[in-house]
C-alpha cells in the first residue's frame, strides 16, 4: 500500500498488542465505503442489515475456530476484563461459592467482588496465591487440579491478562475435571492462540486489544444455563440474558471494533486455525527462551519453565536497570518497540501475540544475541 508497510515498526507490546498487516490493509482499502453500503464501517447503523451480518459472521468463525458447542452463547461485550471482573460474579453469583486463582495483582477483583458477594473474608470466595497478599511476584503455580475441590459452586480462574489459563507471566497447561463446578476464564493474552476444549468453562472472557483486535470490545463465551441468573441489582449492560437477547445490540455496540475482529478471525482460519497458532507460538517462544537459557545468566527469566507463557515472556539482563533501559532503546532504533516490562515488574517483556510474525521474532532474537555479546563482561 503506497509503500508504507516496510516503514511500520514491530510491536511488541503486551496490549494493545501488534495485528495483521494483511487485516489491517483490507480495513484500509474499504475504510471509506464498506462494501455495498456506500459509507464508513464506521458510520453504518449498529441496527443494519450490514452490520447484523458483520456481527454474526464474526461469531460463526469463532464458533468454527474454537468449535464451539451449541449450548454456548458468543457476546460482544464493553468494559474489557474490568467490566468482566464485575459482570461474572453479577449473573453467576447468586448461589454459592467462588474461588480466584490469581497469579497477577488482584487490587481490581477486590472492589467488585466485596461489593456484590460481601466481605472479602471468603465467607463468599477465596482468592489463592495472589501478589497482594504473597508480598512478592509468583513465578510458579500449582497444577490446577490441585485446587479442584476447593468452591463447592463456582471457581473462577482469573488474571489481568490471561489463560489456559494464561496469566501476565505464568500459564496454567492443565484443565481439570472439575465435577461440574464450572470454570471461568480471563483469556485475554492467549485467546484463539491454541486449541481450548470450550465445554470444559462456564464463561470464557477475553479483551480484543491483546490478539485479536482493537481495544474496545470484549469476547464473551457463555453457557446459555448461565444466561439469565442474574442478580437483580446487575446493570443492563452486564446482564448476560440482555446482551444475549439483543446479540450484543441492546445498546450501541463497538462497530468498528467487532467488524475488525471478524477479520482477524478469519484471517485466523486462513493461516492454519488455531492449530496453525500454536505452532507458531511454540516456534516463535521457543526462540526466545533458548537465548535466555543459553546467555549463561545474563538474561534471566524468573518464571519456571513448566509455567512459561508463550504470549508474554518476561526477563531481566543482569538485575541491571540501566543495562535494560538501554536495551528497550536500542531495539526501538531498530523499530522493535513496547519492549518494556510492566511497571509492577520492571525488567523486559516480550508478547508474542498472533500477529508476530517468524521473521520479526529472528529479528529480535538477533538482536538479544548482539546485545548479549557487546554487554557480557
Amino acid at each position: 500500500m503506497n509503500g508504507k508497510k516496510n516503514e511500520r515498526a514491530i510491536n511488541f507490546g503486551a496490549g494493545p498488542g501488534q495485528l495483521p498487516l494483511e487485516v489491517l490493509e483490507e480495513v484500509q482499502a474499504e475504510l471509506l465505503a464498506y462494501k455495498n453500503a456506500k459509507v464508513s464501517i464506521l458510520e453504518i447503523s449498529h441496527r443494519s442489515g450490514d452490520f447484523k451480518k458483520v456481527i454474526e459472521s464474526a461469531q460463526a468463525r469463532l464458533a468454527q475456530i474454537l468449535n464451539i458447542p451449541d449450548n454456548y452463547k458468543v457476546l460482544f461485550m464493553q468494559g474489557g476484563g474490568t467490566g468482566l471482573f464485575s459482570a461474572v460474579p453479577l449473573n453467576m453469583m447468586t448461589t454459592g461459592t467462588a474461588d480466584y486463582i490469581v497469579t497477577g495483582s488482584c487490587e481490581f477483583l477486590i472492589d467488585p467482588l466485596s461489593k456484590f458477594c460481601g466481605n472479602f473474608d471468603g465467607t463468599y470466595f477465596q482468592v489463592l496465591g495472589h501478589r497482594k497478599r504473597q508480598k512478592k511476584q509468583q513465578n510458579t503455580v500449582k497444577s490446577i487440579s490441585s485446587y479442584q475441590k476447593l468452591a463447592n459452586t463456582q471457581r473462577f480462574l482469573t488474571d489481568q491478562t490471561g489463560i489456559s489459563i494464561q496469566m501476565r507471566r505464568i500459564e496454567f497447561h492443565d484443565i481439570p475435571e472439575t465435577n461440574g463446578v464450572p470454570l471461568v476464564a480471563d483469556m485475554s493474552s492467549n485467546f484463539v492462540s491454541k486449541p481450548v476444549d470450550v465445554s470444559k468453562f462456564g464463561l470464557i472472557f477475553a479483551g480484543a486489544q491483546k490478539n485479536v483486535g482493537p481495544s474496545g470490545v470484549t469476547i464473551v463465551i457463555v453457557r446459555k444455563d448461565f444466561i439469565g441468573t442474574a442478580m437483580k441489582i446487575c446493570p443492563s449492560i452486564l446482564d448476560f440474558a440482555v446482551v444475549a437477547e439483543g446479540n450484543s445490540i441492546h445498546n450501541t455496540p463497538p462497530v468498528f471494533q467487532i467488524y475488525f475482529v471478524g477479520l482477524v478471525f478469519e484471517w485466523i482460519l486462513k493461516n492454519g486455525g488455531v492449530e496453525g497458532m500454536e505452532e507458531l507460538a511454540r516456534q516463535k517462544s521457543q526462540m526466545i527462551y533458548d537465548i535466555i537459557e543459553k546467555s549463561n545468566g545474563f538474561y534471566s527469566c524468573p518464571i519456571k519453565e513448566n509455567c512459561r507463557s508463550r504470549m508474554n515472556i518476561p526477563f531481566r539482563i543482569k538485575n541491571d536497570e540501566k543495562l535494560e533501559n538501554d536495551f528497550v532503546s536500542g531495539a526501538a532504533a531498530l523499530n522493535m518497540l513496547q519492549l518494556k516490562g510492566h511497571r509492577s515488574v520492571g525488567g523486559i517483556r516480550v508478547s508474542l501475540y498472533n500477529a508476530v510474525t517468524l521473521d520479526q521474532v529472528k529479528q529480535l532474537s538477533n538482536y538479544m544475541i548482539k546485545f548479549y555479546e557487546q554487554h557480557k563482561n
